[in-house]
């Protein structure tokens, strides 16, 4: 795959990465990168980060309406009720990542999350505050320039381990900070990469 950012059919310059898959490149266009304020929608992409160590990011986003289904789309409140019985059902859901130790630590990390939020600033707050509550934007022009984690992915990394969070190490979090809009990792001749400091992520409904 090219390193620099492509020209496609619709005349906009993108990132390499989501290559001419439409599901992909919407996700690429209308998400990664948009910052991302709203604690349980960060909740959320921290887990699925996690899950998708070990795999592509698009198996993870293609599975992502049925791990909400099965995850009572991300609840904390929820989550961290969780019972063996309910993980056993999980591990034999079909429709997401069976693994174990993650569909376990995803408990253990709604309980960390609870703890933030009644005790602390905030889980959006926590996070926010390790890059001053704005994004950092980069001006990388190949995907070769961008790090798999930086300083700040490592401190950030350590805070939510020491918290109890599972599957958060520096590169994970430095996946889920560009995504959610904690740093603008878009390619300069992309044309997210100016789109996005302007943009607020719109709130996902909730399903009744």
């Amino acid at each position: 795959m090219s390193r620099t950012a492509q020209l496609h059919p619709d005349g906009k310059t993108r990132c390499p990465w989501p290559g001419e898959d439409a599901f992909y490149v919407a996700y690429h266009d209308n998400e990664w990168g948009v910052p991302e304020y709203d604690d349980r929608a960060l909740y959320e992409k921290l887990i699925l980060d996690g899950f998708q160590a070990g795999l592509s990011w698009i198996t993870i986003l293609r599975k992502r309406d049925n791990f909400r289904k099965a995850f009572d789309d991300f609840q904390p409140e929820k989550i961290a009720r969780y019972t063996d019985k309910k993980v056993h059902a999980l591990m034999n859901d079909a429709g997401i990542v069976r693994n174990r130790a993650k569909i376990e630590g995803t408990v253990a990390s709604a309980k960390s999350y609870l703890e933030i939020m009644e005790k602390g600033p905030g889980f959006s707050k926590f996070l926010w505050d390790f890059v001053d509550g704005k994004p950092k934007v980069n001006q990388f022009k190949t995907t070769a320039s961008v790090p798999a984690s930086t300083p700040v992915s490592i401190k950030v990394s350590k805070e939510l381990g020491a918290r109890g969070f599972k599957f958060v190490g520096p590169t994970i979090v430095y996946a889920f900070m560009q995504a959610t809009g904690m740093v603008n990792d878009h390619l300069v001749s992309c044309f997210c990469h100016e789109a996005c400091s302007g943009k607020l992520r719109t709130p996902r409904l909730k399903k009744k």
